[in-house]
């Protein structure tokens, strides 16, 4: 799992020197691909326009795969360019195996976050925090509040 997060964190800087200049110096960016740490997933977002975006999202560890999709709404920070927050809404799918017992679960998804585009490099930085409320046949189901981290993604 190391392995691929170091492989997909190079692969991404790399191909980030190849960007044209021109494009690096953009505030704002419409795609980005790259990973959330904590708990460890691959993450793209997709402005739909300056306000919107779309966030899928996939969670995977020993224990658990995760489907996540969010719709976020974006807004600026004054005297802060290239930061917005967000909030938002959003459904998800999860497969989960634990020592109780493993099993499916399907739920809805809140997230609350900061959105950072680097002036001058391909990359986007997020920080958020996204409580769930699952229903489904496993272990645990209810209300959890420990999903979120930080994102590091190459715009494109």
């Amino acid at each position: 799992m190391k392995k691929f997060f170091i492989a997909l964190s190079c692969f991404i800087v790399c191909a980030g020197s190849l960007k044209a200049q021109s494009n690096f110096d953009s505030q704002e960016y419409k795609t980005s691909l790259g990973v959330k740490f904590y708990p460890g997933a691959i993450t793209g977002k997709h402005f739909l326009n300056d306000k919107a975006a779309v966030e899928g999202l996939l969670y995977f560890n020993s224990y658990t795969t995760r489907i996540t999709g969010l719709y976020e709404a974006h807004y600026d920070i004054q005297n802060a360019p290239g930061l917005k927050w967000y909030v938002g809404a959003g459904a998800h799918l999860g497969l989960y195996q634990h020592k109780y017992g493993g099993g499916a679960a399907i739920g809805i998804d809140g997230i609350l976050g900061l959105d950072y585009k680097i002036k001058g490099a391909p990359l986007n930085l997020s920080l958020d925090w996204q409580p769930a409320f699952e229903f489904g046949n496993r272990y645990g189901n209810g209300f959890s509040g420990n999903w979120g981290g930080l994102s590091v993604r190459y715009v494109f």
